[in-house]
């Protein structure tokens, strides 16, 4: 792989029990696993500037090939220079591929059909999934596109990001056997098929990372991971839907990650809760991306320490709440993000209340800066052999 990849590189550095450390170095520059990844799905983290999300410590964010393939159009950013300097980004970039933009338009909300609250509202706007691709209806205008793994390719290559991602089929947690095992196999001729297309044109400023599939499945996630090994991916990415409760995405994560080459960087797609990634950690996922730190910014919702919250059960407190009106706190007490050094929680709170746009704009870079902090605490501990302490200092709020 060392001549398919010549300027890219991953070495583990590090190991504590699964866990480890270890560093990617790609054309825009080194990252320290393990890592978060922050979703710019549009070309932007919503609410902040690149120079903001370096200075909270991003390492790298991804970008998402469907929505960036109907506005502005890849042409179109190809022209502008490239994805990096359209979006003012000199840092690593990551895109994905557009299979789990599929799975939303064929089954509706995606937040609603992983948190199974059942809702029917939305019309699916995907037409139909072949052994060729997928056609759906374009949110833009309404017209059909159609997206190929051979698409998928050329469009993240137009776009340039570092490390791109082969065309999958994400399947719902629910879905039987027998069709996880067709979409399995689906996914496994799409990504043959992206390679394929990524060798066509590989000048060495990119690398593409294989998809374990399988769904709930251990047998087909087995053979997936097997699958992934015996493709010549620079990095692994495992996704799907993992299951309908955590204790069930823990145990398919820790024993698909038992199955995969582990000379190659292994990321778990759309997962970023503070107990999900640890618990990954150490099964041995080096590298994550979520919506759900920002996203959750924009819902008021900041994270704070286990000793900090008021609900254990979540991982965050909601600065919506009176409670916090007259609270002269930051969000954190101890934090070094410029939310905390500046803003208590009350002015936060008046913020939110009087739907000023600057609230969640502080919120997000807390949510950012934090997630980062917990990333950096996390590689500290896995070099010194302490990671278990750390974890547990977590689960049982002594932080």
């Amino acid at each position: 792989m060392k001549n398919l990849y010549p300027n890219f590189s991953f070495l583990v550095t590090h190991q504590d029990g699964n866990a480890r450390a270890g560093i990617i170095k790609c054309p825009h520059g080194t990252i320290k696993t393990p890592a978060f990844i922050f979703c710019g799905t549009k070309a932007s983290v919503k609410g902040m500037f690149p120079d903001q999300l370096s200075n909270a410590g991003t390492q790298i964010i991804l970008s998402n090939t469907y929505h960036l393939m109907l506005q502005p159009g890849a042409e179109t950013i190809k022209k502008m220079g490239g994805l990096h300097k359209f979006m003012g980004w000199d840092g690593p970039l990551l895109t994905d591929s557009g299979g789990f933009q599929i799975f939303s338009l064929g089954h509706g909300s995606v937040s609603d059909e992983i948190k199974r609250r059942g809702r029917t509202d939305r019309k699916p706007t995907l037409v139909s999934i072949t052994d060729d691709g997928a056609v759906f209806k374009s949110y833009i205008d309404g017209g059909d596109e159609y997206l190929t793994p051979e698409k998928s390719v050329e469009i993240q290559r137009k776009l340039g990001a570092d490390f791109i991602l082969a065309l999958d089929e994400c399947t719902p947690y629910h879905t039987s056997y027998e069709y996880t095992l067709i979409s399995t196999s689906r996914s496994h001729r799409w990504e043959a098929k992206s390679f394929e297309e990524f060798l066509k044109h590989n000048d060495g400023a990119q690398s593409i990372y294989g998809i374990v599939q399988g769904g709930v499945y251990p047998e087909l996630r087995k053979q997936s991971a097997h699958f992934v090994n015996g493709s010549p991916f620079f990095g692994i990415a495992i996704g799907g839907t993992l299951g309908s409760v955590k204790r069930q995405m823990y145990d398919i994560v820790g024993s698909t990650v038992s199955e995969l080459d582990k000379s190659r960087p292994i990321h778990l797609l759309g997962i970023g809760g503070i107990g999900d990634i640890l618990t990954n950690v150490e099964a041995g996922i080096d590298t994550f991306d979520c919506v759900s730190p920002t996203r959750i910014a924009r819902h008021g919702a900041a994270f704070v320490y286990p000793s900090s919250r008021d609900n254990k059960d979540r991982e965050h407190i909601n600065l919506k709440r009176f409670q916090y009106k007259h609270d002269e706190d930051p969000i954190q007490p101890g934090c070094a993000c410029c939310t905390c050094k500046h803003f208590s929680r009350a002015y936060l709170h008046h913020l939110i209340k009087s739907n000023e746009m600057l609230a969640l704009q502080a919120i997000t870079l807390h949510n950012v800066a934090f997630i980062n902090s917990l990333m950096s605490s996390i590689r500290d501990a896995i070099c010194s052999g302490v990671f278990d302490k750390l974890k547990d200092d977590w689960k049982y709020g002594r932080i």
